[in-house]
């Protein structure tokens, strides 16, 4: 492999160079000269002004360092200003007027342009080990997330739609019920992942457990936010020299605060620094 004239290039595309060599490393010991070959795919959504697009670029970055399966990278957005170039766009469905997680059904329809098994992974997740597993995990199922409430409850049984493997159009029923009824289904229920549950409990393999991990919950022993901090601006009240457990290949970030606003060292190295 070439050495890179870091002469020529900033330090952000010098990264980008890397990660592009490692790819089609990744496709030639897999012997894949062809992309449409590839099955494996991350997709992740991105909408409003929640999530910038260094959260879309991080996420790609963990994925890129933490496998060594071939795979193509997704995001579902309207906005796909500055993401990096190997990250494929999906326009966001503008037949239905929804915002936030509700766009997060369409991901299951199968019209979508995404050929193979699909992993999707909601942007506040960081990965801090090998995703291998998750591609390998249940073939051809459809897996997802035992909600974190399982930290309080351990009979806790519902889902989580952080982390959600499948096949393109496995799920098809979940969009187009949806868009049968969206108004009513975004009245009777919280968040997508409470239809979710509804449409296809008992149908969904449960991920281990100690496979993801909520790190406010069950990495970290003080759950306190910092004083003053308003909802979306929260950081916690200690920093913690906490680690992720054996086997736990990402930890999850649901609710505030995310990953920006966490300054223990493991995330520190994990996410920031990426």
């Amino acid at each position: 492999m070439a050495k890179i004239d870091k002469s020529k290039y900033t330090k952000a595309e010098i990264k980008q160079i890397r990660l592009e060599k490692r790819i089609r490393k990744l496709a030639k010991q897999n012997k894949i000269n062809d992309p449409n070959q590839i099955k494996n795919n991350v997709l992740v959504l991105k909408h409003g002004s929640k999530y910038s697009a260094e959260y879309v670029n991080k996420m790609y970055k963990m994925v890129a360092r933490n496998i060594t399966l071939p795979f193509k990278f997704y995001c579902l957005t309207e906005d796909p200003s500055g993401l990096l170039p190997n990250i494929n766009i999906i326009d966001l469905p503008k037949q239905i007027a929804v915002s936030g997680w509700w766009f997060k059904p369409y991901i299951f329809s199968s019209d979508i342009d995404i050929d193979g098994t699909i992993l999707y992974i909601d942007l506040d997740m960081v990965i801090c080990d090998n995703i291998d597993k998750l591609f390998t995990f249940a073939p051809k199922e459809y897996c997802v997330l035992r909600d974190f409430t399982r930290s309080m409850r351990p009979n806790w049984e519902r889902y989580n739609s952080s982390l959600i493997k499948f096949e393109k159009g496995q799920l098809d029923f979940v969009w187009k019920r949806f868009q049968r009824d969206s108004i009513n289904i975004m009245r009777k229920h919280f968040g997508d992942q409470d239809y979710l549950w509804e449409v296809t409990q008992g149908q969904a393999r449960l991920w281990p457990d100690h496979w993801i991990r909520s790190w406010k919950w069950e990495v970290r022993s003080d759950r306190k936010y910092a004083p003053g901090g308003s909802k979306g601006n929260r950081t916690f009240d200690t920093i913690e020299d906490c680690v992720a457990p054996n086997e736990c290949c990402i930890v999850a970030f649901h609710g505030d605060p995310n990953p920006h606003r966490c300054n223990d060292p493991f995330i520190l190295d994990k996410w920031h620094k990426i």
